[in-house]
């Protein structure tokens, strides 16, 4: 797959670009059970909501379930990446975020790349995120709002607060804009919140600001958020190094398969 020409500029300029439907429902069906098992699996790549009951992201999956190491190498998601991005990328973070319903917490306004080059030395936001609906995403279960066009002018802020408030990863709240900042960005940008089936996909640039509202419906929504970078690119950190369930330490260029994830399926469950 490779997307037009309207689609490589609709990128350029907002930020971001939706894809709908471009993975049937039984891939979406293979990608929640496998989420649904890696979330019982008990360590620091599962980050739970305040109160410790509900799961809020969980970190590498593909590192433990096969449809997620398979669907990461899928050439209708790869070569999309490669042609916006490098020939020679690899999967730099890897996280699922859960919105439970009636109550999936919000995630404060950021930029991904601010979180990254503070933590992991990264030199340039030579990155591209790959959100993957696994639910139907309406205005009424927290989707993730941007700011379009919002990435054109680099990093907003450049520091992070000083209490940190988790050890598990550098949370938004950590790296969060002013109201004032993110006022003055609106009013020139606007806002917008892409939606869709469950199966669309969502690309997003590492500077893009965004963020999302708590989830006020009865139906979940969880978002995999698959995270390229440059090979070329690759971290510098000054200090000691942030642990393997946040970032990936394979940074060797992936390949695409020779066949979309979907053909693969019985193989993967067998």
């Amino acid at each position: 797959m490779r997307l037009n020409q309207d689609q490589v500029d609709d990128y350029r300029s907002n930020g971001f670009l939706l894809l709908e439907s471009l993975l049937d429902q039984r891939e979406v069906e293979s990608l929640c059970a496998a989420f649904e098992r890696d979330s019982m699996i008990p360590g620091p790549q599962v980050v739970t909501e305040e109160g410790g009951a509900e799961v809020r992201a969980v970190y590498s999956s593909h590192q433990r379930q096969p449809e997620y190491a398979r669907l990461i190498r899928d050439p209708r998601i790869l070569r999309p990446v490669q042609q916006l991005l490098s020939s020679d990328v690899y999967i730099y973070q890897f996280k699922i975020n859960a919105k439970s319903a009636f109550g999936g917490d919000k995630w404060a306004w950021h930029q991904d790349y601010l979180a990254w080059r503070l933590a992991d030395g990264l030199p340039a936001p030579r990155q591209i995120n790959v959100g993957v609906f696994l639910d139907d995403v309406t205005e009424f279960n927290g989707p993730v709002i941007f700011v379009p066009g919002s990435h054109r002018n680099g990093l907003v802020r450049e520091g992070r607060q000083d209490s940190a408030k988790s050890d598990q990863h550098l949370d938004p709240d950590d790296i969060s804009l002013t109201p004032r900042q993110l006022a003055q960005l609106v009013s020139r940008h606007g806002m917008s919140s892409p939606k869709g089936p469950a199966g669309s996909l969502v690309l997003f640039s590492p500077e893009i600001v965004h963020g999302s509202a708590p989830n006020m419906s009865p139906f979940t929504r969880r978002l995999l958020i698959a995270t390229y970078n440059d090979a070329a690119n690759l971290p510098q950190p000054s200090g000691q190094a942030r642990p393997a369930h946040v970032v990936c330490r394979d940074t060797e260029p992936l390949l695409a398969l020779d066949m979309p994830f979907s053909e693969n399926l019985e193989t993967l469950t067998a």
